[in-house]
């Protein structure tokens, strides 16, 4: 398995004049150590909370906390390339190695062999493309997690997905009003 601090792809080069996927992992691992900003996150036992950043060239950013055994779901980040690393805790990141299409599909069988599964803490990240599909998790039974995501061009959507084994169907599309 490759490092975890380096995409399975090559990052955006940020040819469209933002921040490429390393330097927002750059700003991420930057964000995820100081201690004043990751203390400033207020902790729920119950439910993620969050705190949104100004990251770096226009990028969006922000501290999320992650309650002992939350997790985002299967998604996308809408076409924006992004990274995020570990501030406290230990965080689970299983994704996809392949590019999937973004529109004109419901549902897809997905091929074997296209499971990966990262552990992040202390400060390591990860960077990655416009076609990333995944789902972040705290695993822990009784510690809270806490990290730094940023994404460019800040999300315009959300495709949220479930997985029954191979299948992997598109359930929702979110907009950023829904969560911001």
């Amino acid at each position: 398995m490759p490092d975890v601090d380096t995409p399975a792809r090559p990052p955006a080069t940020g040819h469209d004049g933002g921040p490429s996927a390393s330097e927002l992992l750059d700003f991420a691992r930057r964000a995820a150590t100081d201690p004043a900003l990751v203390a400033s996150l207020p902790l729920d036992p119950e439910g993620r909370t969050w705190i949104r950043l100004d990251g770096p060239g226009g990028s969006e950013a922000w501290l999320i906390s992650w309650p002992p055994g939350t997790g985002t779901g299967w998604h996308d980040h809408g076409g924006s390339r992004g990274a995020f690393a570990a501030a406290a805790g230990e965080l689970t990141e299983q994704s996809l190695a392949a590019a999937l299409p973004t529109e004109g599909w419901k549902t897809l069988e997905l091929a074997d062999g296209v499971d990966r599964e990262r552990r992040l803490s202390d400060g390591r990240g990860r960077a990655f493309g416009p076609h990333h599909v995944h789902q972040v998790l705290n695993l822990s039974a009784d510690t809270h997690a806490v990290s730094v995501h940023a994404y460019y061009p800040p999300l315009p959507l959300m495709r949220r997905y479930s997985r029954t084994g191979p299948v992997l169907r598109l359930e929702a599309v979110e907009q950023p009003e829904e969560w911001a």
